[in-house]
C-alpha cells in the first residue's frame, strides 16, 4: 500500500494511523502516517524540533523547525 504525501486538513480530528505536524514558517499543519516516525530521515526532522522548541509546542501539536518546501521534499522521500 502506498503512502500517500503529507496534506493538509482544515479538520482538527486527525484519522487512525496519522498524526498532526506543523511547519516552521507558515505552521500550515499537515497529517501524515506515524509510519514516519520510523523513518530517519523524520527522526532527523524530530531532532531539529526538539533542539530548537524543546517540548514547547505553542499551537499544541509538533512543530518542524523548516520551511514547508522542505517539509514536502523530505517526506516525499519517505514514500
Amino acid at each position: 500500500m502506498a503512502i500517500c504525501l503529507p496534506r493538509i486538513v482544515s479538520s482538527k480530528k486527525v484519522p487512525n494511523g496519522y498524526f498532526a505536524v506543523y511547519d516552521g514558517e507558515s505552521q500550515r499543519r499537515y497529517v501524515i502516517p506515524v509510519s514516519f516516525l520510523n523513518r530517519p530521515l523524520f527522526q532527523d526532522l524530530l531532532g531539529l524540533s526538539e533542539e530548537e522548541f524543546e517540548y514547547s509546542h505553542p499551537t499544541g501539536g509538533l512543530r518542524i523547525p523548516c520551511n514547508e518546501d522542505i517539509f514536502v521534499d523530505v517526506t516525499s522521500r519517505l514514500n
